[in-house]
């Protein structure tokens, strides 16, 4: 009997931990991502090095072909499993990705990511090492910079099982000083960090 009473005890502690482990229910992102959370990204993503920083990249990649674009993306791709890393060092190194990464830390842990990218999708600055190097193929930048200059995309929430939270990004055109496009942003959220935070009233 106290052998059934430890295998019994045993199983409710195993029980226990694997629900503390277990994915929660998904968080309602559109309600989570109110008018304000999305201002607060604007505001710091209208920064003058951000605009500046892209305007520079679309001068100098200026009519860019295809071919050229699904290279420089499979070269990215290429050296994240390299120890030999030119243009991810070129880009991180950048102020953008400097300014990018400040603010990812200062969110405390609200921004898990942020990254730029120019008028073809190509990134212009990062907070960290992104999957690839064109997203023009996503709707992070087809639902944005392909439609207007007013255009939000929040995608839906995704379960981090390694960090075990929720993320969720937020897409939105970015522009110039003359109100039109000239790229678009993604910030990846923390949702589980800030559904903690509207549920303490922060």
């Amino acid at each position: 009997m106290k052998l059934n009473r430890n295998l019994l005890a045993s199983a409710l502690v195993a029980l226990s931990a694997a629900q503390a482990l277990a994915e929660p229910p998904a968080p309602d992102v559109n309600k989570l991502v109110t008018p304000e959370v999305v201002q607060e990204m604007r505001d710091i993503i209208g920064a003058e090095i951000v605009r500046v920083s892209i305007e520079a990249q679309n001068k100098r990649l200026a009519n860019l072909e295809q071919s050229k674009i699904d290279a420089l993306d499979s070269q990215w791709k290429a050296e994240r499993e390299s120890t030999d890393k030119p243009l991810i060092a070129a880009t991180l190194s950048s102020p953008l990705s400097v300014y990018l990464a400040r603010l990812q830390g200062k969110s405390l842990g609200l921004y898990a990511e942020i990254f730029v990218m120019d008028k073809n999708g190509l990134n212009v600055g990062q907070s960290s090492v992104t999957s690839d190097f064109w997203q023009g193929d996503e709707g992070k930048f087809q639902n944005t910079y392909a439609v207007s200059e007013e255009a939000l995309f929040i995608d839906e929430a995704e379960w981090d099982d390694e960090a075990k939270i929720w993320r969720g990004q937020v897409s939105f055109t970015v522009l110039g000083t003359d109100k039109k496009k000239i790229g678009a942003v993604t910030v990846e959220l923390n949702l589980t960090e800030l559904e903690r935070r509207a549920q303490a009233g922060a």
